[in-house]
């Protein structure tokens, strides 16, 4: 998930006199995030739309079109992270690259959190080899910038993306090495357990099941997930004990990640879904 608080904003006075978000604007987005952060992904989507409305109904015009920009697209960010499905969130994250592509007034950090975001959409509907293709533009872009340092969370956000996108396609060598080289340089819990998931995923995709649970269990000294990714380590870790048929532990290992989705995440997320299917192929003891 990209957090507004991770990416370069205009605060100045000057630059809010010119159109630019109010400071008092981003506190409110922040605070969405900080929602989401507990788990009320709900809350948070109703305050970033709510702030969107607000300033695109004043008189018929946005005197900040930047506000409504950003609220947009962190109602976007809740409802995937809730796993809502939205019919309309492809297009919203659409309308928000080619708004962003239009307008010299958002860093351009944001675009390509756009375009990342819409790879996450396209992943959820299903789509992953125009994901696929979206990531790697993103990475290329990214290459072409003079800030490499500044840029870093968001390529290996991309990196992460990629390599789900790929294992949505059953390729799991890329994703394996993409986890492995970028371990060693995450820089704080998040990071670090988003890549662990993926290593285990793309391990248990090529069968390599003893591995895989031995990686997963490496990530039992990282901090507690976000509640956006609670089940998922444990996913690829009960399919990584189904296939070494260690029956008992891997329904067990399923059923616990499912509660914890059932506590935190929508009905219809693609994680509950995945879980559900996966306890119906394991066998009874």
């Amino acid at each position: 998930m990209t957090h507004l608080r991770r990416i370069s904003r205009p605060t100045s006075w000057l630059a809010w006199m010119g159109g630019a978000p109010a400071p008092w604007h981003f506190a409110a987005l922040e605070q969405a995030y900080a929602l989401m952060g507990e788990g009320r992904f709900e809350e948070a989507e109703a305050r970033a739309r709510a702030l969107a409305t607000a300033r695109r109904s004043r008189k018929g015009r946005d005197r900040r079109p930047g506000t409504a920009w950003y609220a947009t697209h962190v109602a976007v960010v809740a409802a995937r992270a809730h796993g809502r499905r939205i019919p309309s969130s492809l297009g919203e994250v659409e309308e928000l690259i080619a708004e962003a592509g239009r307008t010299n007034d958002l860093p351009h950090g944001l675009l390509l959190a756009a375009r990342l975001n819409r790879a996450l959409v396209l992943i959820d509907e299903e789509r992953p080899v125009e994901a696929e293709a979206e990531c790697r533009d993103v990475l290329r872009a990214l290459a072409r910038r003079a800030h490499p340092t500044q840029d870093r969370r968001i390529e290996r956000a991309a990196l992460n993306c990629l390599g789900h996108a790929l294992c949505t396609q059953g390729l799991y060598e890329e994703p394996e090495t993409i986890a492995r080289a970028n371990l060693a340089r995450a820089d704080d819990g998040e990071a670090a357990h988003s890549l662990r998931v993926l290593l285990v995923r793309s391990l248990a995709g090529l069968g390599r099941h003893a591995e895989a649970l031995a990686e997963s269990l490496e990530a039992q000294s990282l901090p507690e997930p976000a509640p956006h990714a609670v089940g998922h380590l444990e996913l690829y870790r009960a399919t990584a004990l189904h296939g070494l048929g260690r029956s008992d532990e891997a329904r067990a290992e399923a059923a616990r990640a499912l509660a914890a989705c059932e506590r935190h995440l929508h009905p219809t997320h693609a994680r509950t879904a995945a879980l559900r299917s996966l306890l119906s192929r394991i066998p009874p003891s």
